[in-house]
């Protein structure tokens, strides 16, 4: 009989996929992070960005159910907050029994320190990066959470590298400490859960070029921007939009 393989091990090979990149060192680095805290590449709680490892939210809000968190508290900071500017400043605790003192996390966030991709939730993003700030520090997780970035602008501007198994091309990368244009779509699709092949159609047509890869950096921004706005403002009719690129095309004689 054919034994199944372990977890652990198809994590990694996971990883091994969907990063090509991911080898040695680096590879060692994630199967301890994996081991010792059980975060999932599979569930999407923890990723690649710019050659760094980061924690999600989810994956901290799971590893807190698992390990039985007794619960969350948040508060808005109103001294420290300016509505008017969009600055937004929360604290939260974490309490991991009935009889802890918690742990504290701050966490900011305006219109300068966030990606275009959630402007106008900044107060939503405060919050989040808090609470990242108090589960990380409870449970001794020694990784940013890749909602903590600002502006995506963190991690260091990596050299232009292969692209990755979803088909996005890292030639659009930036110089000027910005973020790879691959790495936010990256981002967008896996905060809506959109279908990352029905996703780099859709831009290979927005963008009039064959391939995704053969479109300016322009192009590619102002595709993503408008990705994020269709995402937000209804998730569902995008779905379908996206869906019509799965669909097989009509030849014409």
């Amino acid at each position: 009989m054919k034994r199944s393989m372990d977890p652990l091990r198809a994590e990694l090979k996971l990883a091994r996929r969907m990063w090509s990149g991911v080898k040695g060192v680096r590879l060692e680095e994630l199967r301890l992070l994996l081991q010792r805290h059980r975060l999932s590449v599979a569930l999407g709680e923890i990723i690649d960005l710019n050659d760094r490892w980061y924690v999600t939210h989810s994956g901290l809000l799971r590893l807190a159910f698992r390990r039985q968190c007794e619960g969350i508290r948040t508060t808005l900071e109103e001294r420290l907050s300016d509505p008017i500017a969009g600055r937004w400043v929360f604290k939260a605790l974490v309490y991991k029994s009935s009889s802890s003192k918690g742990f504290v996390g701050y966490g900011d966030a305006d219109p300068s320190n966030v990606s275009a991709l959630v402007r106008g939730a900044e107060m939503r993003v405060a919050e989040t990066r808090a609470v990242n700030r108090a589960l990380r520090k409870a449970y001794g997780i020694g990784i940013c959470s890749v909602e903590e970035l600002g502006s995506f602008s963190g991690p260091p501007q990596p050299s232009p590298g292969p692209a990755q198994s979803n088909g996005f091309h890292a030639s659009n990368s930036s110089n000027n400490g910005q973020p790879r244009l691959r790495d936010q779509l990256c981002l967008l699709i896996r905060e809506y859960n959109l279908d990352a092949a029905l996703v780099k159609s859709y831009a290979a047509d927005f963008c009039g070029t064959a391939t995704l890869s053969g479109a300016s950096r322009d192009l590619v921004e102002s595709f993503i921007s408008q990705l994020a706005k269709s995402a937000k403002e209804n998730r569902d009719a995008l779905v379908c939009k996206l869906n019509s690129y799965g669909q097989p095309q009509e030849v014409k004689s």
